[in-house]
Formats: C-alpha cells, structure tokens, sequence
C-alpha cells in the first residue's frame, strides 16, 4: 500500500507529529509513505525513518495558489498512490482539485481528517469531502455532523489522537542534568508550586484568566508560581507585551515566568504540579492535556470539546464548567493541596491509533467507489 499523506509545513506541531508517527507506523509495517509539504525542520527526522518527502507550495492560502493544481495532478499520477489522506485546508483545496481532475479509474482513495474545530464556512468543507472523514474526537464528529448536513455520517470515523506509554507516564522523571539547567535559567521557579499554561501565545488560550488565578491563589499560597509555556509569532509579539505589562500591573514579576517555545514540553509538564487548558473556543483534542496526565500532572480544563473527552476518562475530577472562575480557584486550590487520582492511559495510545488509521485505508481499498 503506497500512503501520500498532505500538510502545509513540517515545523511543529500537533498535525505534524500525527503525521510524522503515521508515516513511521506504515514504513514499519511495509508500506510505502510519501508526505507532501513545503518543507520544515521536522523533515530530516520524516525521511531517517523511510517516508519519502516532496516538497510543493502547498501551504499558502492565496487563490494564487490554484495554480500549482496541475503540477499536483501530474504528481498524483506519477506517484500513483494508493491512499491520498489530506490534513488541511489549503492543500486540501489544491489536492482535491487535481484528485477531481483524474479519470475515476486513476483517482487513490481520499481519505481527510478534520483536526480543528473551523469556522464554518465552504472553504471548511473541503475537509468533509474525503470518502472517509476521520475525526479526531467525538466533538469534532457532532461539530461536522451539525454544520455540514452534506456529509454522512457512514463516513465519518472517529480516531482519537495518541502518546506513546514510553514517551508518557507517571514514571517519568526528568534527568537531573535538565533539572540543573531549568534551575539555572529559572531559578525563580525553585521550591515553588507550579501551574502551566501550555500552548501558542494567542488571545484564544486563556492567559488573562491564568494571571487573574495566579493572583488569587497566591493570596492564601505564596509558594503559587505561573509557568506560561509556549512562545509567540513574530506578528504576535504585541500580545506578548501586553501579557507583561499586566504581569506587572498586577505585581506578579516575581510569580509569573514566560518559558518561550519549548522543546522540551514533557520535562516541564512532569516538573509542574498542575497544568491547565482555557481555551476560550473548545479544543478538538487537546493533546497537552493527555500528556500531562499520562506523566502524572493533574490537568484542569473547560467540560467540552475535546478536553471533556479525555478528562471523562482519565481525570473526570479536572473538569469545569466554562468561564466559572470560582470553581477553577477552588479546584487549583484543592489539587495542590490533595492532587486527584488519575486513571492510567488505555484509550489514548498512537499506537492504537496508527493500527485504526491503517485499517480505515486497507477496508477503504476493498470497498467500491461511491
């Protein structure tokens, strides 16, 4: 079976190393796998484990960008693959478009998945248009379900997102040479109880809410220390000077600590006693929340989307309603004081999940064409 597998980039992030593991899955067990992207720091590691990589201009959201379909239709047919599975929407369009124009007989088989939950609008359709549409979690299915009453549900498969049990658990500790190196960056942060807030510095994840708690519980714990996890784009900086400017508004210079973007995200998650998601629209997945309590660090988060899903199963205590301050300042408090018990992690494995996507194409193989 010959898998091409489509995204804008290979920088970072969750679609990434979703496709990044899939690909390594399927050279593993003798499949051929191709991903098509404009490239990023992430390809060396895609081509050591045997995926091939071709590069396109597939990223840009730009009507411009209708021109390379005929390039990307030559591809398809050169390369011939067996399964086309596109990941986003500005190559989705691109690659659809050059699908669409192939004799029936020469089309691969269209698998896409959707992985956020987008505005809708048609321009989101596209991702609704593979004949097996993968969700990441039950929220994203009832999310396409809702607004896209032209998709059935017959193809709509939910296949959750998954860790590695040797990447991700409650065994882990860091090395002590991280540790002295964290120490020696953030000294601050030494004998302190530590929040996270993991993610990109946007206005969608929360950080207003996060200084607003920090400041609260510190009135009753000073030992109380926010870790702000995650760095800004170039064209975010102004926000992140904004976050700074209330950081010392509020006289929290000494209890609030700006990481950066880290590459090191499960030695921070492990070294934090509690880590939250504020996301202030509902997350599909919510991939950090799954890490840091398959390492054993409680989690706190909105009951919806996606982080309800993972909370109901490993760390249902973690959940509260949105936008209730009141419940988040009490449950910070009480799982510093008395830390929840966390199940063990059986349902949110890659592995589990690799072998899912694998069965969807080998079943979408030997099914006719609608």
């Amino acid at each position: 079976m010959k898998v091409m597998q489509v995204l804008p980039e290979l920088t970072s992030g969750g679609v990434e190393q979703v496709t990044i593991g899939l690909a390594e899955h399927l050279v593993a067990q003798g499949h051929q796998s191709i991903v098509v992207s404009n490239g990023g720091k992430l390809v060396p590691g895609l081509t050591e484990n045997g995926s091939t990589h071709l590069q396109r201009e597939v990223h840009k959201k730009s009507l411009l960008s209708l021109r390379h379909v005929p390039a990307l239709r030559n591809l398809l047919r050169a390369e011939q693959p067996d399964i086309l599975h596109l990941r986003s929407r500005a190559p989705a369009w691109l690659f659809y478009l050059a699908w669409k124009g192939l004799p029936p007989t020469e089309r691969p088989r269209l698998v896409t998945t959707v992985h956020g939950l987008y505005s809708v609008n048609r321009y989101s359709r596209i991702m609704t248009r593979g004949e097996v549409v993968i969700c990441v979690s039950q929220a994203v299915k009832q999310y396409v379900l809702q607004n896209y009453p032209d998709a059935s549900p017959d193809c709509l498969e939910i296949c959750y997102e998954g860790i590695s049990r040797e990447d991700f658990s409650s065994e882990f500790r860091p090395a002590e040479s991280w540790k002295e190196k964290w120490y020696q960056e953030f000294p601050q942060t030494a004998g302190k109880r530590l929040i996270a807030l993991p993610g990109r510095l946007t206005r969608l994840k929360g950080h207003h809410t996060f200084l607003k708690l920090i400041a609260t519980l510190r009135s009753n714990n000073p030992q109380v220390h926010g870790l702000i996890v995650g760095g800004a784009h170039p064209k975010k900086e102004g926000y992140l000077d904004e976050l700074r400017k209330e950081v010392q508004a509020q006289g929290l210079a000494e209890s609030i600590t700006f990481t950066g973007k880290r590459s090191d995200l499960r030695e921070v998650l492990s070294l934090a006693d509690l880590s939250l998601s504020l996301s202030e629209k509902p997350e599909s997945f919510g991939l950090t929340i799954l890490e840091a309590l398959a390492l054993g660090t409680p989690v706190i988060a909105y009951d919806e989307g996606g982080a309800s899903e993972i909370l109901a199963k490993l760390c249902p205590a973690g959940a509260i309603p949105r936008d209730d301050f009141a419940a988040l300042v009490e449950r910070a408090g009480n799982f510093l004081h008395s830390p929840p018990e966390i199940a063990p992690n059986n349902d949110f494995l890659a592995d589990t999940s690799h072998r899912k996507t694998e069965k969807i194409y080998q079943d979408l193989l030997h099914s006719p064409r609608r």
